[in-house]
């Protein structure tokens, strides 16, 4: 397993929290804010089937963003980053190599949320994502050119038949900025990327294409999508002893918490 500068367990619950924390946040804007008139709800929570567009989800089992060697580096990447142990599935496993694919043949990949106009000085941390690359540009120009370091420094092997050890030392080099790839592609972006989609994928809704079976969820203790969690309220620290529930339900759902 690739020694980073994070703990498995630490970045899965970690990410849980976050992902609960945000929803909390957007639940809590006025509906104003939302463009409609303030109003106040008694007795049953207003809803009505069907009345919600339905996420289309991600379809298919080809690739269609990643060509035959990328996805070759891809998948020996996320199995280092997250790898199959008996505590739980790894991230090649889990699906994220197709959630990463379709993630960056989308909106995501175009950029669509991100600011890639000039100039491009070299940024500090502390200002996030600074490239002339859209997601799916710096994939596509970071692992060619991965690939060409690693060929130049293990005698023309690819990425993915690299011992674990020299692929942990590969990404290691990467995340700390000491391998200088070419190509305009800086490391440390790269990486950062790779490891947060990586994450992503590995708990995110399976609708998304990641995640299979909810394997990551039953892990965690994450009960997933259900409709009604307010008898959890105020239960801090208990576990919901349900089994984990996707935005398409899952086998046997029935709807409701049970």
């Amino acid at each position: 397993m690739v020694k980073l500068s994070f703990d498995r367990r630490r970045f899965l619950v970690g990410g849980a929290i976050v992902g609960t924390a945000g929803a909390a946040a957007a639940a809590s804007l006025h509906d104003g804010e939302l463009g409609g008139p303030p109003q106040t709800i008694s007795g049953s929570v207003p809803w009505q089937e069907g009345a919600a567009d339905a996420p289309p989800g991600a379809m298919g089992t080809d690739f269609i963003f990643f060509t035959s060697p990328e996805r070759g580096f891809i998948e020996a990447a996320v199995a280092r980053l997250i790898p199959n142990d008996p505590v739980g599935p790894g991230a090649l496993e889990a699906g994220v190599p197709f959630f990463l694919d379709r993630q960056l043949a989308g909106q995501f990949g175009q950029g669509q949320h991100y600011f890639l106009g000039g100039p491009w000085p070299k940024g500090t941390p502390e200002q996030g994502y600074q490239s002339r690359f859209s997601p799916a540009q710096l994939y596509r120009a970071a692992i060619p050119a991965i690939e060409r370091y690693v060929g130049a420094t293990f005698n023309g092997a690819a990425f993915a038949n690299l011992a674990a050890a020299d692929q942990d030392k590969v990404l290691k080099g990467l995340e700390s900025g000491d391998i200088a790839l070419d190509g305009g592609v800086d490391s440390k972006t790269f990486f950062a990327m790779l490891l947060q989609n990586t994450r992503e994928g590995y708990l995110s809704d399976p609708i998304y294409g990641g995640n299979k079976d909810m394997a990551a969820w039953k892990m965690i203790g994450f009960p997933g999508a259900h409709y009604d969690y307010k008898e959890w309220v105020s239960r801090h620290g208990e576990r919901v002893p349900f089994p984990p529930v996707g935005f398409k339900g899952r086998p046997g759902w029935t709807g409701g918490l049970r």
